[in-house]
């Protein structure tokens, strides 16, 4: 699995040289910081009230970024980069590569090769990779299917296989208000992803109601 990531980032990689010095200085570069009340990431919850901020860079199909997040031991920080199409008729397509990496003893990496697909309000996520598991490696993949409506509403259904298991359902809104992105989701995930205890001291499935607040630059 280590090899596949490696020679996946190698080719995307590869491609963005090809860019000239003059194109990537045409490219465009914002910036985002947020808040949420619970981090939760694919039905798994990292922090209780954590903020965010991150840089992303995008010309002509081309991406590529790095977000940051306060997990409690120190920092998550993330990096990514791809190449996506979009077309007139609403398709979409994308494949990337993103790491997880943690500056304390939270976590530990994560590198994996991610692939989307959309058409129009309906988005498909599938994600391949490795968790360095303090040196228990495993692998995972994980495969996600997103529906959106042009009011903010929105539906997602995650699930993990190989090494790893459980899946979650996440339903929210989002929307701006003078220039900051607000949102509220709910968030339910099995047992296997759950943070939460029964009587008898075993996971059990767990609900959250999630309030984030963001702004772009």
């Amino acid at each position: 699995m280590k090899r596949l990531t490696q020679i996946a980032a190698g080719a995307l990689l590869a491609g963005s040289a090809l860019m000239s010095t003059s194109t990537l200085a045409q490219g465009e570069v914002s910036y985002n910081i947020g808040f949420a009340s619970e981090y939760y990431y694919r039905g798994i919850l990292q922090k209780d009230s954590s903020a965010s901020a991150g840089i992303d860079y995008e010309n002509s199909g081309f991406y590529a970024g790095a977000w940051t997040a306060d997990v409690g031991d120190g920092l998550e920080v993330d990096g990514y980069f791809g190449y996506g199409i979009e077309t007139d008729s609403g398709f979409s397509a994308s494949l990337g590569f993103t790491g997880y990496y943690y500056t304390g003893e939270f976590d530990d990496t994560y590198e994996e090769i991610n692939l989307n697909l959309g058409y129009k309000v309906v988005s498909l996520e599938y994600s391949v990779g490795e968790w360095d598991g303090f040196g228990a490696e495993e692998d995972y993949d994980f495969l996600a299917v997103t529906v959106e409506s042009e009011s903010g509403f929105y539906g997602t259904y995650g699930t993990f296989g190989d090494d790893f298991d459980g899946d979650y359902f996440e339903i929210g809104y989002g929307t701006s208000i003078a220039d900051f992105d607000i949102g509220i989701s709910a968030v339910f995930s099995s047992d296997e992803l759950s943070d939460e205890l029964d009587d008898d001291g075993d996971s059990t499935e767990s609900e959250a109601i999630v309030f984030t607040i963001g702004k772009s630059f």
